[in-house]
């Protein structure tokens, strides 16, 4: 073998393999055939900046101090924030879910290549887990506002009100739930007193997150939340944002904005049915949904006038010859006598 000294490695090799391949210097060492000392020496020589010592961070995750803020970047910090870890060691990161097609899209967004593996909880069921290695993006985090053991210590987060529907998204994929359920509490009265429910909430352990996290949905989808706390002896309260009626109806419509942003399929699954156009619905379940409209201010019961067209058809309307109103006019119901 030659001695170190003797080798000749030119400039667009290292690059090559130091920059564009990102392979660590004890392994370009081994492809160049010498030591890594040497490695280093010709990166001084060549004015090639080395890089830190420590795990080499993948692009994609830090590609929010490099090439800006993206959908998929405030959705995966969402979900971290929320169901994710962040170790003390100050490099690993975990996130765990029962749903294996949320972690594959968390890798997807990401750009993450590690395994998915599947545990058992101890009682008979199992959770599958994605747990990855970056201390640059570790320490970008933590600039955002998360830290180690955050499920008491959360509080507001560094979030572009640009990317915010993203990272409230990814909130409730994490820690929050959409529920839909019929209301027939008053069909004694009339057949017609079926009302569809639609619930959107989260919860934590955290009540200045919960605050934070009201105050801006609230400033940015103009929408209004019930908060309640749940006190149990020798437990940590616990802390529930619930939005209902036209409010979570206007909340889903702002989150999922679009047909292909990241979030958890059965989760947008049930919101489904209420992201459909204004005026139809797939079920004959009572009256039309207050509000149902999306992007305009929130129209008050009292002051709208409802037509029942067909029993799978509910149409809102602000009165003969209403803004956006194209549908041909309906036989209004008989006045009650």
């Amino acid at each position: 073998m030659q001695p170190d000294s003797d080798i000749d490695i030119d400039a667009e090799t290292l690059r090559r393999f130091y920059i564009e391949d990102r392979l660590p210097m004890t392994e370009v060492a081994k492809r160049l055939g010498c030591s890594s000392v040497t490695v280093a020496r010709r990166l001084r020589l060549h004015d090639i900046a080395s890089r830190p010592r420590g795990p080499i961070p993948l692009r994609r995750t830090i590609s929010a101090p490099q090439s800006g803020w993206s959908a998929d970047l405030a959705w995966a910090i969402g979900l971290i924030a929320t169901d994710g870890n962040l170790s003390p060691d100050g490099r690993h990161l975990v996130v765990r879910s029962k749903d294996r097609d949320l972690l594959e899209t968390l890798r997807r967004c990401l750009g993450l290549t590690n395994r998915i593996t599947a545990t058992s909880n101890g009682r008979g069921g199992h959770y599958h887990t994605l747990q990855w290695s970056d201390r640059a993006f570790y320490l970008w985090l933590m600039d955002v506002g998360l830290t180690p053991a955050k499920s008491l210590t959360l509080a507001a987060l560094s979030i572009p009100d640009e990317y915010f529907p993203d990272f409230f998204r990814g909130c409730i994929d994490g820690d929050g739930s959409i529920r839909v359920y019929t209301d027939r509490y008053h069909a004694s009265k009339c057949e017609r007193y079926v009302y569809e429910r639609l619930y959107v909430s989260i919860v934590s352990a955290s009540g200045t997150f919960i605050d934070w996290l009201q105050a801006t949905v609230s400033r940015l989808a103009r929408v209004t939340a019930s908060l309640t706390v749940r006190r149990k002896r020798g437990c940590h309260p616990l802390w529930k944002l619930s939005y209902a009626k036209a409010d979570s109806i206007r909340l889903i419509r702002w989150m999922y904005y679009a047909p292909i942003v990241p979030c958890l399929d059965r989760k947008r699954a049930t919101a489904a049915r209420f992201l459909s156009p204004l005026g139809f619905a797939h079920a004959p379940a009572g009256r039309p949904r207050v509000g149902w409209i999306y992007d305009a201010p929130r129209v008050k019961e009292s002051n709208a006038a409802w037509f029942l067209s067909a029993p799978d058809a509910r149409i809102l309307s602000w009165g003969r010859g209403g803004a956006g109103d194209t549908r041909r006019p309906q036989k209004p119901l008989p006045a009650r006598a």
